[in-house]
């Protein structure tokens, strides 16, 4: 049977995996046990085959699924439900309008904005626990993927879109502070809507392309992303988790085949 093309997401408690149509997550709960839960995925698909805007509306549903697993999983606890984490969106709030309002040319003060503006989700990524499921999660899906047992980083990361994002951001912003004044924040609006969009069309060239020079080079930052900072060697009990979460939209999936 041919493989589903599975992507998914790390969670504080557990394991979120969504695949074409559906999404399924795992938590391991205070007393140890495991509960699981799945459903549809929502779908935008206004779109769909225009380039740029593809990219933005699928990145779009990904993050729509994590309501609907709140709502079917309140015990879920996301990576940006932390303290820690709203105080990185303050500080790299101030930071990026301290950087640009600075004397730096024009490109090289965008990628410092942007390069700011990543702070929160680094924040996010971090924690014991949270590494050690986004490195359960990898092996997992992995794991299926291959039938053997994979490794803590993939591919398919969301961590590989930093490098196309940074670039994309930048060159973006810097051709929206060339606009008239009265018109800046709309640009700015339009240009970091088209960046997110060529990002993700760069980032599934990177998957079906994974050889080519260019390729290993945007991967680079991501990759080493989750090799030093965003992924850890999971526990057997980790594990366990992840691999609820995956049968748990595997079987969701069939029932919706």
């Amino acid at each position: 049977m041919e493989k589903l093309r599975l992507g998914g997401m790390a969670l504080q408690n557990g394991v979120l995996v969504h695949g074409p149509r559906t999404w399924g997550a795992a938590v391991r709960l205070p007393d140890g046990t495991i509960k699981t839960a799945s459903g549809p995925k929502p779908r935008l698909g206004v779109g769909d085959s225009v380039p740029l805007v593809r990219g933005a509306l699928r990145l779009a549903e990904a993050f729509a699924v994590l309501p609907a697993m709140k709502r079917g999983l309140p015990e879920a606890r996301l990576p940006f439900e932390r303290p820690a984490v709203a105080v990185a969106l303050v500080a790299a709030s101030t930071g990026a309008s301290l950087v640009r309002r600075s004397s730096l040319p024009l490109v090289p003060r965008e990628a410092a904005v942007v390069m700011a503006s990543l702070a929160p989700a680094l924040v996010a990524l971090r924690g014991e626990e949270l590494t050690a499921y986004h490195g359960a999660e990898h092996v997992s899906i992995g794991s299926y993927e291959t039938g053997e047992r994979a490794s803590k980083e993939h591919d398919r990361c969301g961590s590989h879109l930093v490098g196309p994002l940074t670039i994309a951001t930048a060159l973006a912003g810097a051709a929206a502070e060339l606009a008239p004044a009265r018109h800046r924040t709309a640009a700015r609006l339009v240009g970091a809507v088209g960046a997110v969009g060529a990002a993700v069309e760069v980032f599934g060239w990177m998957a079906r392309n994974p050889e080519k020079r260019l390729s290993r080079a945007l991967a680079r930052p991501g990759t080493e992303l989750q090799r030093r900072l965003s992924t850890s060697e999971p526990s057997l009990a980790q594990l366990e988790v992840a691999e609820a979460a995956l049968q748990t939209v595997l079987a969701a999936e069939q029932a919706a085949s």
